[in-house]
C-alpha cells in the first residue's frame, strides 16, 4: 500500500516536472488591452526626455552622408515564463549614426547599474535585456527605445511570470542549477575567433532605370562573421514580395532586383551590413524615367487639293499627332523629295505641324503629292494635288475720251439754235438740266 502511494506520488511529481518544464519559457500572445497600453508608453517614451543613455555611442558630430532614423530589424517578442526560470528579450536595430539605447520598464528607465537587468549591445544592432532569474515582481512591460539625430522609435515586449507549483519547485531548481552549470562550463571554453567589420568592396552609385523593366542594384561586401544586409527605400525597409526580391550569389554579391519597376521604386535607397562588430552602409538615388506612350501617328489635317499660277509660292500643309512624334517623308508622284531639292523646303514644329514650301511653283512641280508619318506605333499617309496654271496676258483696254459737259449743244446754242425748245415742257426740268459733272459722249453723236 506505502509502495503504490509512493509510486502514484512519484509519477504526479514527474508530471508536475514535466508541465513546467515546458512553460519554462513560452512566447504567447498578449490582450488588445495590453497591446494598447503598451503603445501608450511607447507613445509618451518617444516624445519626453529621457535620461543620458548608458551606451558608449556619441551623437556630437553628426555623419556627413545619408542619416537614417532607426529602424527595427528583429523586434521584442512577449514571454511567459516559470518564476525562477531565465529570459532574455532581443531585439535588432539599425541606423545612421548608431543609434542610441534606452530600456525602460512599465515606463520607468532602467538603469545599467541595475544588476538584475542585465543589457548588452552587439556590434551588429543586437541589442538584449536577460533577468537570470526571474520573480513575480519581474512581471510587465518592458521596453526598448532607439535615438538619433533623425528620429526615435520604440517597440514593447510582455514578460508574464508565473508560480511554479510547490511540489514541483525542488525539482525545477535542481534542474535550472545543472543547466545554468553546464552553460558557466561551456562559457569557460575560450574562443579565439576573429572578427572584422563589414567593408563594402563593391557598391552602385546613382542610377537611372526605366519603367516596367527589370532594375538590378548590387554590392560585395565583406566582413566576419558574415553581415547581414537590409534595404531602404527613404528610410523605410524594402520588404521582399513579387516585385522585390534579395538574391546571394555564390560570388558574395548581393543582389536587390526590381522587376517590373514602378515610379513608386525611385528615391534614395541604402543598404545597410552589420554583424558582431560593426555596421557600414552605402547610398544611392534611384530615378525613374516615365514609360513612353505609344500611339499610331494621326492626321488632324489632311493635305487639300490646290492651284497656283505659275511663278508664285505655294504651301502643301498638314498637322499630324502621334507619339513618339513621327517622322515625315514626302514624295511626289510616288518618288521621295530630297531635302535639298531645289525650290523645295520642308518645315515642322513642335506641335506637328508640317509644310512642304515651293517657291516659285513652275509647270514641272504639279503633280500629286503624299505625306506620310511613321514612328514605333505606326504609318499614315494622305495625298493631294498640285495644280500649276500658265501665266494668263490681260488686253490693255482702249483710252475713253472725255468731253466738256453739253459740248455739241453749246456750239448749236451759240448758233442761234435753241435744242430745248423743241421740246415740249416738263414738270422736272432738273431731269434736262445740265449736270455739273463731265459726261462721256459717244464717238458717233
Amino acid at each position: 500500500m506505502a509502495s503504490s502511494i509512493l509510486i502514484g506520488n512519484a509519477f504526479e511529481c514527474n508530471n508536475v516536472v514535466q508541465i513546467t518544464a515546458n512553460i519554462i519559457l513560452q512566447e504567447y500572445k498578449i490582450s488588445s488591452f495590453e497591446q494598447r497600453l503598451m503603445n501608450e508608453i511607447e507613445f509618451r517614451l518617444e516624445r519626453t526626455p529621457v535620461d543620458e543613455s548608458d551606451d558608449e555611442i556619441q551623437h556630437d558630430e553628426i555623419p556627413s552622408g545619408k542619416c537614417i532614423a532607426p529602424i527595427f530589424d528583429k523586434r521584442l517578442k512577449h514571454f511567459r515564463v516559470m518564476e525562477g526560470s531565465p529570459v532574455t528579450f532581443t531585439c535588432k536595430i539599425v541606423g545612421i549614426p548608431v543609434p542610441k539605447v534606452y530600456w525602460f520598464k512599465d515606463g520607468k528607465q532602467i538603469s545599467k547599474k541595475n544588476e538584475h537587468c542585465k543589457m548588452k549591445r552587439e556590434g551588429d544592432g543586437t541589442c538584449s535585456l536577460h533577468i537570470e532569474a526571474t520573480t513575480n515582481d519581474d512581471d510587465g512591460n518592458y521596453t526598448i527605445m532607439a535615438a538619433n539625430p533623425q528620429g526615435r522609435i520604440s517597440c514593447s515586449g510582455h514578460l508574464m511570470v508565473q508560480t511554479v507549483p510547490m511540489r514541483g519547485r525542488l525539482t525545477t531548481t535542481t534542474q535550472s542549477h545543472r543547466a545554468r552549470s553546464r552553460v558557466q562550463e561551456g562559457e569557460k571554453e575560450p574562443l579565439q575567433e576573429r572578427f572584422f567589420r563589414p567593408y563594402f568592396l563593391q557598391a552602385p552609385g546613382d542610377m537611372v532605370a526605366y519603367e516596367e523593366r527589370l532594375c538590378r542594384l548590387d554590392c560585395k561586401v565583406s566582413g566576419l562573421p558574415t553581415p547581414d544586409l537590409i534595404w531602404l527605400l527613404n528610410g523605410k525597409p524594402v520588404l521582399p514580395d513579387s516585385t522585390h526580391k534579395m538574391l546571394v550569389r555564390e560570388t558574395g554579391v548581393h543582389s536587390l532586383l526590381i522587376d517590373p519597376l514602378t515610379q513608386n521604386d525611385a528615391g534614395t535607397y541604402t543598404c545597410i551590413a552589420t554583424n558582431k562588430t560593426g555596421q557600414n552602409s552605402f547610398s544611392l538615388e534611384l530615378s525613374v524615367v516615365a514609360k513612353e506612350v505609344k500611339k499610331a501617328p494621326v492626321f488632324l489635317e489632311k493635305l487639300r487639293n490646290c492651284g497656283v499660277p505659275e511663278g508664285h509660292p505655294v504651301r502643301l500643309e498638314g498637322r499630324v499627332f502621334g507619339m513618339p512624334p513621327p517622322v515625315f517623308y514626302w514624295k511626289k508622284d510616288n518618288e521621295t523629295i530630297p531635302a535639298n531639292r531645289e525650290r523645295m523646303s520642308m518645315h515642322q514644329d513642335t506641335t506637328g505641324y508640317v509644310c512642304l514650301l515651293i517657291q516659285p511653283a513652275k509647270k514641272a512641280d504639279a503633280g500629286w503629292y503624299t505625306l506620310s508619318a511613321k514612328n514605333e506605333a505606326g504609318i499614315v499617309s494622305c495625298t493631294a494635288r498640285l495644280d500649276i496654271y500658265a501665266q494668263w496676258h490681260q488686253q490693255i483696254p482702249l483710252p475713253i475720251k472725255f468731253r466738256p459737259s453739253g459740248g455739241r449743244y453749246a456750239n448749236l446754242n451759240g448758233q442761234g439754235l435753241d435744242i430745248f425748245s423743241a421740246f415740249p415742257a416738263v414738270e422736272t426740268p432738273k431731269l434736262f438740266s445740265s449736270p455739273s459733272h463731265n459726261v462721256v459722249e459717244s464717238e458717233e453723236l
